[in-house]
């Protein structure tokens, strides 16, 4: 079956179910959510066809169902499709039931009367309920009339009575305020007046949305405080569940804990743990974030631990920047630590775990270990004599075994439902000098193995990641409890993902090493050493990060309009405005006398009362604008140049066009000639800002002027097949001689400018003494308050 027929079938298949037309179309073009809507459909027995308020519930079940609680789906299906559970509000009691519940556990009695099902609350009860609630809001409904937030009245209803038929409480609430307020208004439909802000100088009036904040939650002021305190960490028997098996959260003995404690003195103590083997992307920001956030936030500490358990993947150069891209986003690590500082710790860690039974020296090579997992078999040596276990992996340690002939696989579990259960390799040999621990090991600690084991080493409190590693859980606390040591919280995060880029480590280094980007920090990608030089200030990425939160629901993609708004907001305080003509047209003001050259004051901050609010700029009869400023043709919606059209230059006086001079060709325009108006008496709408020649016979300023645009055409690349055939070709534009005001002349690498009616740029490093570069870091236009999330 073709692709394109495939997807017709499913789309078929989504709009039998009830979804409107654009959400299965939406759902189609997802992956993801596809294959999982597809799994709920057939679970729930319902391919052909069944109501929309079934189908509705069935893709809340697709798209958020507890990935711990699969176990749990097809009896939920059951009870959606018998009706007996049949509101949003009835559908998240049941996720929040499952989460908390073991597949041994499950009492349906218990899970019914947490869902309210078969709990019918009658219409009169309702109507009894709603009287109730505007009786006791009686005051603030008539002064408010029909700008009431009905959802407050909805909400209010919903504590008291959660699994009433929510279109029946709707449709009451709706009747009473019209038989309270009456019929609407005009003054009821018009909007509510705004004082009246002092309006700035038009072309300022669109660089930055004016964007009113919702009231901020005390989560939202401290996203830290779903976090538990380290005392809490004391045998709280949390379990997470992977179907049949279960592992123990955060379950330390009163000794070991007071242990822990004395060592910390009660601190909280965090670890930032990149993988050195590639530059570090915006998703590291909401990592770093959060782990020396909640450290700051604490009173605590939060090691930076390199994970270099890889030898050939680690570069000095990587460890490099990463040690300097952490402290330019304002980070400071109580301690650089490295995995590879424990390597002797970790080795004798590994004897403790074979002498304790719990590991086993496997010589099965990786197609093999693949094989016997997809099986769920145990493999031949798993059950080899401990004595024989401890001489084979002193034998690893020695170099006496080639290379890809034995591991140290830990003995888990091979009939879990949690695949990261399946006997892990905890060690494997390599043959290769390490970058920080030299030539002393041939044998390497795996991620899985190493991870937890040095979190408590170094008596971390929190271990923070994100939801990716959920499943590794298990194998974490597994570990730790094998080897009776003390067990950090683990806590697990919504990654960051943002819209027209890609993220992996693995499609970032392809770009770079097969040369589609102009390296790591090329401001097209989102590696913190991108944005930094793209302009990007260290603050506005924190505070887009903080405006994400701390959840763990998968919020998808974030559209970069987000992060351009956070962007702007810093930018617009913090970058002088100046002008720059990026493809200059000759403007010769006959009126205005040849050679004479005068400064008139410009505005450098929107502050008027700001210090050095004002700078100069030269003004002669020959000027620049911009070629798209002027049109042979005018018409009612152009504010720019036209034949017989005035405009007003910025700063300066009302011009009007009176001539244009063409190429032999007579059909590029050479030149314009104008008049100008010094009086100021004509009041054009347009106004466009301008270069003047700074002496006369002299060209203004030259400089290099780098244009970005998005990196990939589709919101998420990742999900193509062909992502690569998704880049923008339009993505970078060179403008080689753009023409700049020579109070320019003097910038600075990383100093950053608002171009009028342009953008944000900053000084590029490619500068040199010669010709100054400049990187566009965001246009004035701002989409983000337009329907941005």
């Amino acid at each position: 079956m073709g692709k394109d027929e495939s997807s017709e079938k499913t789309l078929e298949l989504f709009l039998k179910i009830g979804l409107d037309e654009r959400t299965a179309q939406n759902t189609v073009a997802n992956k993801k959510v596809t294959g999982n809507l597809t799994t709920v459909i057939t679970e729930a027995g319902v391919s052909d066809g069944c109501s929309r308020t079934t189908g509705n519930l069935l893709y809340t079940v697709a798209t958020k169902f507890p990935a711990n609680a699969l176990v749990h789906r097809r009896t939920l299906l059951q009870y959606i499709v018998s009706s007996k559970i049949k509101t949003p509000a009835q559908l998240d009691a049941a996720f929040s039931f499952f989460l908390g519940i073991g597949p041994e556990n499950l009492k349906l009695d218990e899970f019914e009367e947490s869902c309210g099902v078969g709990v019918e609350v009658s219409a009169e009860e309702i109507e009894r309920t709603v009287n109730e609630i505007f009786e006791e809001k009686r005051k603030a409904i008539l002064e408010h009339r029909y700008r009431t937030n009905v959802g407050d009245l909805f909400s209010l209803f919903r504590k008291r009575h959660p699994w009433a038929d929510p279109k029946i409480v709707k449709h009451l609430i709706d009747a009473k305020l019209k038989e309270l307020l009456g019929e609407r208004t005009e003054a009821d439909n018009e909007k509510p007046s705004k004082k009246k802000k002092e309006k700035p100088a038009k072309v300022e009036e669109k660089t930055v949305a004016d964007i009113a904040p919702a009231p901020l939650s005390e989560e939202d002021l401290n996203p830290f405080l779903i976090f538990p305190q380290p005392e809490e960490n004391y045998k709280v028997h949390t379990e997470v569940f992977f179907s049949d098996g279960f592992v123990l959260r955060c379950s330390n003995t009163r000794e070991l804990l007071d242990k822990h404690l004395k060592a910390t003195g009660g601190k909280v103590f965090t670890r930032f743990p990149p993988e050195p083997n590639g530059y570090l992307h915006i998703g590291h920001a909401k990592a770093m974030f959060v782990d020396f956030g909640l450290a700051k936030e604490r009173g605590g500490h939060c090691y930076l631990r390199f994970d270099d358990t890889n030898p050939e993947a680690e570069k000095k150069e990587y460890i490099d920047h990463i040690e300097e891209i952490v402290q330019w986003m304002g980070w400071e690590p109580y301690k650089i630590t490295y995995t590879s500082d424990y390597f002797q710790d970790l080795y004798e860690y590994a004897v403790d775990l074979i002498r304790r039974g719990h590991a086993y020296v496997d010589h099965q090579s990786p197609e093999e270990i693949k094989e016997y997992r997809e099986k769920k078999m145990n493999s031949p040596w798993r059950d080899r004599p401990i004595k024989e276990s401890l001489n084979l992996f002193e034998e690893m340690r020695q170099g006496m075994i080639e290379e890809g002939k034995a591991t140290l696989r830990m003995k888990q579990d091979m009939q879990s439902d949690n695949y990261n259960m399946y006997d892990l390799i905890a060690y494997r040999i390599k043959f290769t000098p390490h970058p920080h621990a030299g030539d002393k090991w041939c044998i390497y600690p795996s991620y899985d193995y190493a991870h937890c084991i040095v979190d408590s080493i170094e008596n971390v409190t929190h271990s923070l990641c994100t939801l990716e590693f959920e499943t590794r859980r298990a194998s974490y606390y597994w570990l730790l409890h094998a080897l009776g040591i003390y067990q950090p919280f683990v806590w697990e995060y919504s990654r960051l993902n943002v819209t027209n880029t890609v993220m992996s480590k693995r499609k970032l280094n392809l770009l770079v090493t097969n040369n589609y980007v102009d390296g790591w920090d090329d401001p097209r990608l989102m590696t913190l050493a991108g944005l930094r030089r793209r302009g990007v200030t260290s603050t506005s990425i924190n505070a887009f990060v903080r405006g994400i939160g701390i959840t763990r629901s998968d919020c998808s993609l974030i559209r970069l309009d987000r992060l351009e708004y956070h962007i702007r907001e810093e930018l617009n305080k913090t970058a002088p405005r100046t002008m720059v003509v990026l493809h200059p047209l000759k403007v010769v003001i006959t009126n205005l006398e040849s050679g004479n050259i005068r400064d008139l004051d410009a505005k450098k901050w929107p502050d008027a009362q700001a210090e050095d609010a004002t700078y100069k700029v030269p003004f002669s009869n020959i000027i620049y604008i911009e070629h798209s400023d002027f049109r042979m043709k005018d018409s009612k919606d152009y504010y720019g140049l036209a034949p017989g059209k005035s405009v007003l230059l910025r700063y300066a006086f009302p011009i009007k066009c009176t001539n244009v001079v063409f190429s032999e060709n007579k059909e590029t325009v050479l030149e314009i000639h104008a008049e100008y108006d010094p009086s100021k008496s004509t009041k054009p709408k347009g106004v466009l800002h301008w270069v003047a020649e700074p002496s006369p016979g002299s060209d203004p300023l030259k400089v290099e002027v780098r244009l970005f645009e998005k990196l990939f055409n589709s919101e998420n690349p990742a999900e193509l097949d062909d992502w690569l055939a998704d880049l923008n070709p339009a993505s970078k534009v060179i403008v080689p001689d753009a023409y700049a005001l020579p109070s320019l002349k003097s910038a600075a690498v990383g100093d950053s400018y608002q171009f009028e009616r342009l953008g944000y740029f900053v000084v590029d490093k490619d500068s040199t003494s010669e010709k100054l570069v400049f990187n566009r870091t965001v246009t004035l236009r701002d989409s983000y308050g337009k329907g941005g999330r």
